[in-house]
């Protein structure tokens, strides 16, 4: 098993200090070692396109901003962190559960865009994707915040990822349900809290840790199937305007918020610690953790 944290912060200097017409092009052989992310879309994938969908930084325009970004990310050695802590988690996680696959992985930190509301506001300058086996995407404007919690982060990303492996979890993007989302994030919080306290909880969420009305309305939705639905339905109704989803009246974060209810519930039912429930099937956390609440 190798770690791979790709230099983004030479990547991302170059893309930034090309001429105009050269940057696309600088994005897309930086963005090239995470073709594989996205190994089964039909059709070719246009990496540059693809970088701004995510909320990558642009390449058009604040520039400079950017780059002070860029900055603080080096001064933080947000890098070295990352690599570090992934290394510890999957010490960790290996140590609770020795069988499991760990994949090699290849990770990639990029800046967000500070000119996008959404990804500024609700999403607090961050986003992260972990759910692909062999990739970790961290895309991030470095607030206190945000290089606060760099490894927390990380750890995260690393639940998703070996929670899918193979041997793990199967995801079928037709037929999985809200429930295995809403449970995936509450195991993948409750794993970094495990590894670095209660910095792992994902802020979007935190404001609705303990707010019964909140826990009831996503409850609501567990059943519903298809992972078109789970931008409403984990990340909230601001998500869902931005991406061009319905919103179902779900706050910004409350899939996180309850996730983490949920299998903290279930944790502390089974005696079982996060790292040991990497693999539990998500109608038993919720079936185990919803008789425990109520």
């Amino acid at each position: 098993m190798t770690i791979t944290v790709l230099d983004t912060s030479a990547g991302m200097r170059a893309v930034l200090s090309a001429d105009p017409s050269q940057r696309p092009e600088a994005l897309r052989r930086m963005l090239a070692p995470t073709k594989g992310m996205f190994r089964y879309f039909s059709d070719e994938v246009d990496l540059a396109a693809m970088h701004a969908m995510s909320l990558g930084f642009p390449i058009d325009r604040h520039l400079e901003e950017s780059s002070r970004a860029l900055a603080r990310l080096d001064e933080a050695d947000a890098w070295t962190r990352i690599e570090t802590s992934l290394a510890e988690a999957v010490r960790v996680q290996t140590a609770a559960l020795p069988a499991i696959v760990v994949p090699d992985i290849t990770v990639l930190l990029v800046l967000g865009d500070p000119g996008d509301d959404y990804f500024m506001g609700p999403a607090r300058g961050f986003t992260g994707n972990g759910s692909m086996t062999g990739f970790i995407a961290l895309t991030v404007w470095p607030t206190d915040e945000n290089l606060g919690r760099l490894e927390a982060a990380a750890a995260h990303e690393l639940q998703h990822n070996l929670r899918y492996a193979p041997g793990g979890v199967v995801w079928n993007p037709a037929s999985v349900m809200v429930g295995e989302q809403i449970v995936s994030e509450g195991l993948a919080d409750a794993f970094a809290r495990e590894l670095f306290g209660d910095i792992g909880y994902t802020p979007m969420g935190a404001a609705h840790l303990h707010d019964d009305d909140v826990f009831d309305k996503v409850v609501s939705g567990l059943r519903v199937d298809g992972m078109q639905n789970f931008t409403a339905w984990v990340h909230g109704d601001e998500a869902a305007r931005r991406f061009g989803a319905e919103p179902m009246g779900v706050p910004t974060g409350a899939g996180y918020a309850v996730g983490n209810r949920l299998v903290d519930a279930f944790l502390q039912s089974t005696g079982m610690s996060a790292s040991q429930a990497l693999h539990v099937d998500s109608h038993e956390v919720i079936d185990v953790a919803l008789r425990a609440l109520r």
